[in-house]
This record gives C-alpha cells, structure tokens and sequence, in this order.
C-alpha cells in the first residue's frame, strides 16, 4: 500500500512563493508517474503537473512558466515550486502517484488531463494566495 503525505501549503500574498512537497511511503520499488491536482471550492478537480514514468514533465496551461515540478527519486519524494503565485491558484492540492504510464494530454480548454485514474491520492494541503 502506497501512502502520500503533503506538506508545504500556506497563505501568500499575490506574487509569492511556495514549494510543496510530498513525500511517498510503502511499494516504491519502481519509479511511478507522480504528479498535482488541485481543487478550488466549486470548480472541478484539475490537473497542475505531472512527472511520467519516463521523465518527461507536462503543466497544465495556466501554471507554465510558474511552477516547476520536480522529484527526488532517493528521498522518495515529489515537489512542486510554485512562483508568481496569483489569487486564482487558490485551491487545495492533491499529490498522487501511479505505477502505470499516464499518458498526460490536453482537453480543449488547454486543462491537463491523464488517461487514466491516479491511483493513489494524498489528503491534500491548501493553498491561499490572497490579492
């Protein structure tokens, strides 16, 4: 069994700082597809970054530029550096982890989708970006 623990989250002002980090306990014998979701009160889950199997990084539209998503392989352990943070970016972020090959894409509104189902989610922990 596969257990996420967030950490990181905070309030900031517009323009802020913050870096979260998730850290992976349990069957981690190979490298996973790791990655963030965020949901915002009344709006649907979304995908932020994601970090495949292979490597290979994919944001989601409305963070490019801003956030960096990056992992430590020996600490077990995924980030997301979030700069430039804006009122918008207001929301509760997930960590999840998969041990399948996501295949991230995006929808037509630009927003970060996966072809499946992560399987396994953190609790979450909320940022707020005040203006």
């Amino acid at each position: 069994q596969v257990q996420l623990v967030e950490s990181g989250g905070g309030s900031v002002q517009s323009g802020g700082s913050l870096r979260l980090s998730c850290a992976v306990f349990g069957n981690t014998y190979s490298t996973p597809s790791m990655g963030w979701f965020r949901q915002a009160p009344g709006k649907e889950r979304e995908g932020v970054a994601i970090i495949d199997i292979d490597g290979t990084t994919t944001y989601a539209d409305s963070v490019k530029g801003r956030f960096t998503i990056s992992r430590n392989n020996a600490k077990n352990t995924l980030y997301l550096q979030m700069n430039s943070l804006k009122p918008e970016d207001t929301a509760m972020y997930y960590c999840v982890v998969d041990f399948r090959w996501m295949g991230p894409y995006y929808n037509e509104h630009g927003g970060l989708m996966t072809r499946y189902e992560y399987n396994y989610w953190g609790q979450g922990t909320q940022v707020t970006v005040s203006s």
